[in-house]
């Protein structure tokens, strides 16, 4: 039986170091491959040659969150280095849990703006890891 649904916003849990973090905005994560056309005799590729796999993306979190995160890497995010665990759908409700991993993740940044007028404050974590593993 194929099942059509579409996971949306409120399905999502982050497990970022072993802590749900409810405070998150938005994530992205993308696994990215070099390629390259070779060339040889003529003038069109012979074929597509692959290198290195790199693994990055970016958490937005609110301020209490990122404040969490700066008390766990003793003063910065930039020290630590954590799994996180994506999980989309609720089995409560009967969804079938889909999960996927980041290991080793390493922030790249850190930094705080608010400006006049904003009611919240919301942090913006690029990162780096070692692998994604989809549906884990």
């Amino acid at each position: 039986m194929f099942d059509s649904r579409q996971y949306e916003w409120a399905d999502l849990t982050l497990i970022l170091g072993g802590r749900d973090i409810t405070g998150i905005r938005a994530v992205k994560y993308t696994e990215a491959i070099e390629r390259e056309p070779l060339y040889a005799k003529g003038r069109r590729p012979v074929s597509i040659q692959s290198g290195n796999i790199a693994y990055k993306g970016e958490i937005k979190v609110l301020q209490s969150e990122y404040e969490a995160l700066v008390k766990a890497g003793k003063g910065s995010v930039l020290s630590l280095s954590l799994d996180g665990l994506f999980a989309y759908g609720n089995p409560a409700n009967g969804d079938a849990l889909i999960t996927d991993r980041c290991s080793g993740i390493r922030f790249l940044e850190a930094g705080k703006e608010l400006k006049q007028g904003d009611k919240f404050q919301e942090i913006t974590l690029p990162f780096v890891c070692i692998n994604i593993k989809n549906q884990a």
